[in-house]
Formats: structure tokens, C-alpha cells, sequence
């Protein structure tokens, strides 16, 4: 009886491998009978060699280390600004009143429009866009931060202030980690986003990077590169969120997350 829970789970896991290898195998017999133009998309083979070429020209391997290190910077800035807004908003009533809805005005922005006011406040270097990676970063966590700040338990504080802890002992050891939580949903969100505006600010104007990588296969009309690109974002983004789950288990093991 124990065993059939493990043998479950692998039957799970190996189940949903199905669909995408199933897609695979739908585009490939779509373009290798002509229903799928090549011009249009290239089937998953010519993907693939593109995707070896690519690596063992030195190409992707750049462009790889240049977007990693825009998203890095900009993650970074975005969390600094981030929690130190949350923070502010959520531990102070008029910080919320002063921080709180100027934050909620600027996120509904759209990423395109921000853009060509950038390029003139920051030009056309890497600033421009370590800042769009910074300002989508930034939204998700500190929406985060600051429900879970707010959402903590009354009765917990209660108890703090019956126990005689200070607002700093209350600060460390209640309303941190009952925010951490909802800090992480934050983290992995905001890592996706991160990525997202990665992509936006690389189309433009840039001389290095995946982005640059796919545009000029776009303009020879290389969809294999094109989508090598996009596999390539895809496959970071997918990374980054694992590890900030493996993250999330380790620090909230007292959840017993699965």
C-alpha cells in the first residue's frame, strides 16, 4: 500500500509530458507536409539545429550573459524600491495614505508608453532598459509585501502587546514572517514580469542581448532563431520561478508545502 502514492505521482509527472510531446510531434508533421510554411514558423528540427548552431558559434552564450545581467540589475534595483515602499505603506497609516495610491497609479501604466519617455530621461544605453526590468520587478513585490504586511493577524499582535514585545520585537518576529508568504507569491511574480519587460525593452534599441539576437533574425526572416529566442526566455523564467519555489519550501517548511 505505501508504495502505490510514489508510483502515482510518476505516473503524473510522466502523464504530463504528453500534451507538449504531442505538440511537437503536430508541428513537425505540419511542416514537413507543407501545411506549416517554413517561412512562417520552422518545424522543431530546424529549431533545434539553429538553437546548436547559435551555441557553439558563441552567439547565444553572449546574448545569454547580457540579458542575465540586465535582468540581474534590474531586479535588484526593483526589490530595493519595492521594499522599501511596501514597508512604508504597510507598517505606517500614513504611509499607506502617502505611498499607496501614487503606487497604484503607476503600475497601470503600459510598459510601451514608458518607453520613449526613457530613452529621453536615460537615453538609449542599458539604463532605459535595467529600468523597465526594474519597474515591472517592482509592482508584483510590492503589492505583496504590502497585503501581507496588512493582512496579519490581529490577535496575533494582540498577543505581542500582552506579552510586553516591543515594536521592534513585534516587527521581527510576527509581522515579517507572516508577510513572507505573500513576499515570495511577490518574488515569483515579479521575476515573471521581469522577464517580460526584459523582452519589451530589448526590441528597441539595443545592440546586444536576446532580444537584439531575435530581431535580427527577424529581419532575414529566421523564425528557427526567432523562436530559439523565445525558448531561451522561456526556459530562464521557467528557471528563476524554480528557484524561488525551492526557496519558498525551505523557508516555509513550517507550511509543509508540497
Amino acid at each position: 500500500m505505501p508504495s502505490r502514492k510514489p508510483r502515482r505521482r510518476t505516473l503524473s509527472g510522466a502523464w504530463r509530458w504528453l500534451s507538449p510531446v504531442g505538440l511537437l510531434l503536430l508541428w513537425q508533421i505540419a511542416s514537413g507536409t507543407g501545411i506549416l510554411s517554413e517561412d512562417k514558423l520552422a518545424s522543431p528540427t530546424k529549431v533545434l539545429a539553429a538553437g546548436i548552431d547559435l551555441a557553439t558559434s558563441g552567439q547565444l552564450g553572449d546574448a545569454f550573459v547580457v540579458s542575465l545581467r540586465r535582468v540581474l540589475l534590474g531586479v535588484a534595483v526593483g526589490a530595493v524600491i519595492a521594499l522599501a515602499l511596501g514597508l512604508t505603506a504597510g507598517l505606517s497609516r500614513w504611509g499607506a495614505v502617502l505611498v499607496d495610491p501614487p503606487v497604484q497609479m503607476l503600475r497601470t501604466l503600459p510598459f510601451l508608453g514608458l518607453i520613449p519617455l526613457f530613452i529621453i530621461w536615460f537615453g538609449i544605453g542599458e539604463e532605459p532598459k535595467i529600468a523597465l526590468v526594474a519597474l515591472g520587478f517592482a509592482f508584483p513585490l510590492y503589492l505583496n509585501v504590502y497585503a501581507g504586511i496588512r493582512d496579519t493577524d490581529p490577535q496575533l499582535l494582540e498577543a505581542t502587546a500582552v506579552l510586553g514585545f516591543t515594536r521592534w520585537e513585534r516587527l521581527l518576529h510576527v509581522v515579517l514572517p507572516a508577510a513572507l508568504p505573500q513576499a515570495l507569491v511577490g518574488l515569483r511574480q515579479g521575476l515573471g514580469v521581469a522577464w517580460l519587460s526584459l523582452i519589451v525593452g530589448e526590441q528597441i534599441n539595443a545592440d546586444a542581448g536576446l532580444g537584439y539576437l531575435i530581431n535580427n533574425a527577424r529581419d532575414f526572416l529566421r523564425t528557427d532563431q526567432v523562436v530559439v529566442g523565445l525558448v531561451v526566455y522561456a526556459g530562464l523564467g521557467l528557471a528563476t520561478d524554480a528557484l524561488v519555489r525551492a526557496l519558498e519550501r525551505k523557508a516555509l517548511r513550517w507550511r509543509n508545502t508540497p
